[in-house]
């Protein structure tokens, strides 16, 4: 309504002057009530009486004061993301010529370019997005920004989210309207285009995507495991919500402060921004909330850009506003504040007694982009009834739906299996082999694409026609650990289609959910050196384990179902029932059948016994350094342990590998506790460190990839040393001489089932 009413004023001065007039009380009434549809909505009810007084209103004349302050925040923030998010800063990394590598565009027959080709395309988005941000060449450099994106947007699958898909809408947008109306490069050389007025629909489509981005994602949000707090179930350990915490339990900060609070604040942030009164509150909370979430994920500049789009919820006029009340000694460095001129392109209240003649065609156009986008856009995410492929416990591909943070992954076990198709030899592939990314396990078209890939490649190792099958062990939102795909399909032969139910893939066992709160009971029974898992089976299939000799101590209990366990060495066969548990051998493979009618349930309870020895050990040699130190240890040390009293590696030989996890540990322990203490200055210190060293490696392979492309590759060695030189990264003084010192030796992890 801010845009609406930026003709309110106007007609409050002139109802004031007339104010002695006499009226009747019909026509009183009646102007009272448009009056209130005014200055509540911004519009007269009559305005959406028909097309052509929709057309007018779409058409309104608007200051573009705002829409040019948002151009050019949206236009810094990506030139700020390319790097980053984008990739620039790696881009060798993930598209270095000749390498075996499978990708995941969302066409099969899209492919990268060569590498050097592939960073002309980001230097041309990256121009794009300079140009927006300065308002130069505008309309080319929406599209140099909006072609490249999307490209390599399609290119890859896996770092689809919402925020990325966000900033390529907004740069389709962008590329319609008339944002290079206001502190733009372009108005320095064209008067035409020099603070001049802009259609209400350019604000009314920014300020529709926005809201549904709020909105969708609020709905998406009444999903039950959010509701209930099991979608972002660690979140309240951050040390964000400690305030909270002061009281509040963790767990009601988990339900009340990041569910409820966060759905509320979804469903309510658009309305709240749309009106006059609740717009204040609303920019509070909303910028209170994206800075927090600027702390808690790494999700590159969508904060700030969602911060960026608050304004447009304002009074299009704000930027002027707030200009003229500065120093008038700044005014020549910041843009105008006098009232913008009349456009061509807009339809003024004057016209419209004229007829039909005022519209154009881009006016019309204007207007009927308005309603398809919009339309289009609150359809898409409830879409997935058309793709039904791309649908798997979660509907569609992560990034057009707006369901931002309700599902949350974790992965147990994941089984990669090929039979070469003319020997018929079995062997297990390293899940992600050939991957540079682990996306591909939660989504049936990617392991579509994946295992096509792995058909393809594994010829040069021999294997003829491979058959590959997966067998990934998944929990969504703290359930059962179960299957997400059929293992006994071959993927490779598999029928795949976007707009049909993929068949192999098993369903989400959803009558287990209220497990969880059994879940929870069992975990808080348990001492802090028991670690526990939940699995579910569908009838007929079973779980080939493999249990290292550290988990000696490591049992089944059978929750729901019936299961026949076969220890494999000894060929046995073990049948339990609900409520039965047994022993299992450490350092040999069992098999888990399910042989009740429907799923069964049960549990593996271990202890890590070297883990557990070690902590021991450990907190010995921490006492005896303690009493050395103070004194109370009268017997000297043997030379092995002579290493505790300088606790550090520096200049020393550590022969004992329990001295060394020692020593490495209590260095892990000093420079956490040194970055606790670290002042605001040594912080920004490092965070402009590191950026600095980002966007060097960004401009300086760039430049190398031009060079080729201009006058050819040098030799090998000197493109080498260029990359090595480009690809200098920031670290303290105290990491790098620790690099250099510390020996390679690796203490014992924590091994899982």
């Amino acid at each position: 309504p801010a845009t609406l009413k930026s003709e309110a004023s106007q007609v409050r001065r002139r109802k004031n002057h007339n104010a002695g007039a006499p009226e009747r009380p019909a026509a009183r009434s009646r102007h009272e009530q448009r009056s209130f549809m005014k200055q509540v909505f911004g519009f007269e009810c009559s305005d959406l009486s028909s097309w052509q007084r929709f057309v007018s209103l779409m058409n309104r004349p608007t200051d573009p004061a705002g829409l040019g302050v948002f151009r050019f925040l949206f236009g810094l923030l990506m030139v700020l993301d390319i790097p980053q998010e984008r990739g620039l800063s790696y881009l060798d990394h993930k598209y270095l010529d000749g390498l075996d590598v499978c990708r995941f565009p969302l066409f099969n027959n899209l492919q990268p370019l060569p590498l050097d080709w592939m960073y002309l395309v980001y230097i041309i988005m990256l121009l794009g997005a300079l140009g927006i941000t300065l308002g130069c060449f505008y309309r080319l450099s929406c599209l140099l920004f909006v072609v490249p994106y999307w490209y390599v947007f399609f290119l890859d699958k896996t770092t689809w989210n919402n925020h990325s898909y966000l900033y390529g809408l907004i740069g389709f947008q962008l590329t319609l309207m008339n944002a290079n109306r206001y502190w733009s490069i372009d108005g320095l050389f064209s008067s035409r285009k020099r603070n001049a007025h802009v259609p209400l629909w350019n604000y009314t489509v920014l300020r529709t995507q926005i809201f549904i981005v709020y909105f969708i994602a609020g709905i998406k949000k009444l999903d039950a495991d959010w509701v209930e707090g099991y979608s972002m179930g660690t979140l309240s350990r951050h040390w964000l919500f400690d305030p909270f915490k002061l009281f509040l339990t963790e767990e009601m900060t988990n339900l009340v402060v990041v569910h409820w609070c966060g759905l509320f604040l979804d469903l309510t942030a658009g309305y709240l921004l749309f009106f006059d009164v609740t717009r204040p509150i609303a920019m509070f909370f909303v910028s209170y909330f994206h800075c927090m979430n600027s702390q808690l994920f790494s999700i590159g500049m969508f904060s700030y850009t969602m911060l960026a789009t608050s304004p447009l919820f304002c009074y299009p006029d704000w930027p002027r506003r707030l200009v003229s009340k500065l120093p008038r000694c700044l005014h020549c460095f910041l843009p105008h504040t006098q009232s913008p001129q009349k456009s061509p392109e807009c339809v003024y209240p004057g016209q419209r007694g004229k007829g039909n003649a005022q519209y154009g065609l881009r006016q019309k156009l204007g207007a009927i982009f308005t309603v398809l986008y919009i339309l289009e856009q609150l359809f898409l995410p409830y879409s997935h009834f058309i793709t039904q492929g791309y649908n798997n416990w979660t509907n569609g591909l992560y990034g057009y739906s707006w369901d931002m943070m309700v599902h949350s992954r974790s992965h147990q076990h994941v089984k990669v299996t090929y039979k070469d198709g003319g020997t018929g030899e079995i062997g297990y592939l390293n899940p992600g082999v050939f991957t540079q990314t682990r996306r591909w396990k939660d989504h049936a078209d990617m392991l579509k694409q994946y295992a096509t890939c792995l058909h393809g490649l594994l010829g040069a190792y021999n294997i003829s026609e491979p058959e590959i099958y997966f067998d990934v062990w998944v929990s969504i939102n703290d359930r059962f650990q179960q299957r997400l795909y059929d293992p006994t399909v071959d993927i490779v032969k598999a029928d795949w289609s976007p707009f049909h139910k993929t068949p192999w893939v098993k369903p989400l066992l959803v009558d287990l959910s209220p497990w969880r709160l059994k879940f929870q009971e069992i975990e808080s029974s348990l001492d802090n050196q028991t670690d526990v898992v939940f699995i579910a089976d569908f009838p007929g299939l079973y779980l080939e384990n493999y249990l290292h000799e550290d988990l000696g101590n490591t049992s089944i209990h059978v929750l729901q179902g019936e299961v026949s366990v076969e220890i494999v060495k000894d060929s046995k066969n073990f049948t339990l029932k609900e409520g039965d548990r047994m022993q299992l051998p450490g350092g040999e493979y069992h098999k888990v059948f399910t042989v009740s009618s429907g799923p069964s349930c049960y549990m593996y309870l271990y202890v890590n016994i070297t883990a557990v020895t070690l902590e021991k050990n450990l907190t010995r040699l921490q006492e005896l350094k303690e009493r050395v130190e103070n004194g109370s240890e009268s017997a000297p040390l043997p030379p092995e342990l002579q290493p505790l009293l300088s606790g550090t590696l520096d200049g020393i030989n550590v022969t004992d590998p329990l001295v060394l996890t020692y020593l490495r540990r209590q260095k892990r322990i000093e420079e956490a506790e040194r970055r606790r203490n670290a002042t605001v200055v040594q912080r920004f210190e490092k965070f402009f460190n590191k950026k600095y060293y980002l966007l060097r490696r960004s401009f300086l392979m760039t430049v190398i990839s031009l060079r080729n492309l201009i006058v050819g590759r040098p030799s090998l060695d000197q493109l080498a040393d260029e990359v090595a030189f480009a690809s200098i990264k920031y670290e303290d003084s105290r990491q790098q001489e620790d690099k250099t010192r510390e020996p390679s030796t690796r203490e014992p992890e924590h091994t899982d089932l």
